[in-house]
């Protein structure tokens, strides 16, 4: 006795955005990702995120020793 599964699709969320800068300028922009997408999305900005604080925290890290020459 065989069964055939048929596999399922991947579930798509979407979102779309109309931007409008005066009377001349319209921003249209519409998207389609799955579930795996937006984590990995969301894994990508996280990454961006945290490397952005730690480049910031080096940058303005003062010292507690005097420079010696």
């Amino acid at each position: 006795m065989s069964h055939s599964v048929t596999p399922r699709r991947p579930s798509h969320q979407s979102a779309t955005l109309r931007a409008a800068i005066g009377r001349r300028v319209v921003l249209r922009a519409k998207v389609r990702v799955t579930s795996g997408g937006l984590l990995a999305i969301g894994g990508l900005v996280s990454s961006i995120l945290l490397s952005t604080a730690v480049l910031v925290g080096v940058a303005t890290h003062h010292r507690t020793t005097p420079h010696s020459d």
